[in-house]
C-alpha cells in the first residue's frame, strides 16, 4: 500500500495565529489567552450564523495583522465551517479580495485547512495562504440537534459546541512553527448512530491514522511532546487511550484532546468537554502555537478529528463516519 504520510524537504512555516471566542471559552482554562473575546457571543451582529461570520472575519484579520499582511499577500483562504453550505465562511470572508477554497471537515476542519495550505506553500504552488474555521454553539444546536428555545437535555457523553474562530497564516518564508509533514485521514465508520456520542463516532479514525503514522515513521508517542486529538472529549479520548494500548502503543500522559483542554469541566458544565470546528482550532491558535513559538513544545502531532454526518443522514438512521487528518509540527528554533 503507498504511504499516507507525507514529508515536505522546505517545511512551510504557520507564521501567525490568532483566535475569536465567547463568554464560555473565556471563563475556562485559556482565559486571557485569546485575541478577541465577545462576552454576548453575538459579535454585533442579530442573527447566530451572521455572529459566526464576523468570527471568521475577525480571526483572519487578527492573523493578518500579527503577521504584518494584507489580504494582497495572500494567494488563498481554505476556510470552513458546520452549517450548511459552510455559509459562515462564505459570507464572512466575502470582503477579503483572496481566493476561496470552502472546506467541509467537521471538527477536523481546522487541521484540513493546515494541511492543505502547507502542501499549497511547502510544493512552491502558493506563497502564503490562511487556514480558518469556526463553530457556533447557538447555530450548531439549531442545526443539529434542537432550537435552543426547546430546552433539550444533554446526556452525560455530549459534547458543547464551542463558540470560536481561529486563522493560521501558512507561508513559504518566515518565522513560526515548521509544518514538517501531513498524514491524510481515512473515512472509517464503525456504526455508531448516536448524535450526543460524536467521540465514540470519531475515535476509530484517530486510532487509524494514528496507528498508521507511527508504523510508517518507525516512532512511539514518546517520541513526541504533545499529542492532541481535536476533539473526542472525555469518551473519545478513553476509547483512543485503551485501543492504541491494546495495539501496542501507550499514549502516556503526553497524549491530550482539545475538547478536555478548553474549558475547566471541574467549575463548567460541558459533560464529555468541548467540539466543533472552533474547538481544536482556538485551543492550538492560544495555546499550543504559543507553546511551539516559545520553545516549551518542540515536537507535536496535531490531529484533526471530525464526524462526517448531516441532519437528513441521521434523521435517516445512517450511521456516523470519522475522520482524522494529522499535522506534524516542529517548534521554532531557540
Amino acid at each position: 500500500m503507498k504511504k499516507r504520510y507525507i514529508q515536505f524537504d522546505n517545511p512551510p512555516k504557520i507564521i501567525s495565529a490568532s483566535s475569536v471566542v465567547g463568554r464560555k471559552e473565556n471563563e475556562g482554562i485559556f482565559h486571557g489567552k485569546y485575541d478577541i473575546v465577545d462576552e454576548t457571543d453575538s459579535f454585533s451582529q442579530d442573527t447566530f450564523e451572521k455572529s459566526e461570520s464576523e468570527m471568521q472575519r475577525l480571526a483572519v484579520k487578527k492573523a493578518l495583522e500579527k503577521a504584518d499582511l494584507t489580504d494582497g499577500d495572500i494567494d488563498a483562504l481554505f476556510a470552513g465551517d458546520l452549517t450548511n453550505q459552510c455559509v459562515s465562511s462564505n459570507y464572512g470572508l466575502l470582503n477579503y479580495d483572496i481566493p476561496f477554497f470552502g472546506l467541509y471537515g467537521a471538527c477536523s476542519t481546522a487541521a484540513e485547512g493546515i494541511m492543505l495550505s502547507s502542501l499549497m506553500v511547502g510544493y512552491g504552488i502558493f506563497e502564503k495562504a490562511i487556514a480558518v474555521t469556526s463553530s457556533h454553539n447557538c447555530s450548531a444546536e439549531r442545526q443539529f440537534r434542537y432550537p435552543l428555545e426547546y430546552g433539550g437535555q444533554h446526556t452525560p457523553t455530549s459534547q458543547w459546541t464551542v463558540t470560536g474562530s481561529g486563522a493560521f497564516v501558512i507561508s513559504k518564508n518566515g518565522n513560526g512553527p515548521s509544518v514538517v509533514g501531513c498524514m491524510p485521514g481515512k473515512t472509517i465508520d464503525r456504526g455508531i448512530t448516536d448524535i450526543n456520542n460524536m467521540g465514540a463516532a470519531m475515535a476509530p479514525s484517530a486510532i487509524d491514522t494514528l496507528s498508521c503514522f507511527f508504523k510508517e515513521t518507525d516512532t512511539r508517542p514518546k517520541d513526541y511532546d504533545l499529542i492532541v486529538t481535536g476533539d473526542l472529549g472525555y469518551e473519545g479520548h478513553r476509547i483512543v487511550k485503551e485501543l492504541m494500548y491494546e495495539n501496542g502503543y501507550d499514549m502516556g500522559t503526553q497524549y491530550k484532546d482539545c475538547g478536555l483542554m478548553i474549558y475547566d469541566r471541574k467549575k463548567q458544565d460541558m459533560h464529555s468537554g468541548g467540539s466543533g470546528c472552533g474547538c481544536s482550532a482556538v485551543v492550538f491558535a492560544a495555546h499550543i502555537y504559543e507553546e511551539l513559538c516559545n520553545g516549551k513544545l518542540g515536537n507535536v502531532l496535531f490531529l484533526g478529528t471530525g464526524a462526517l454526518m448531516s441532519p437528513t443522514s441521521v434523521q435517516q438512521g445512517l450511521s456516523i463516519p470519522g475522520i482524522a487528518h494529522l499535522i506534524h509540527i516542529k517548534g521554532c528554533d531557540k
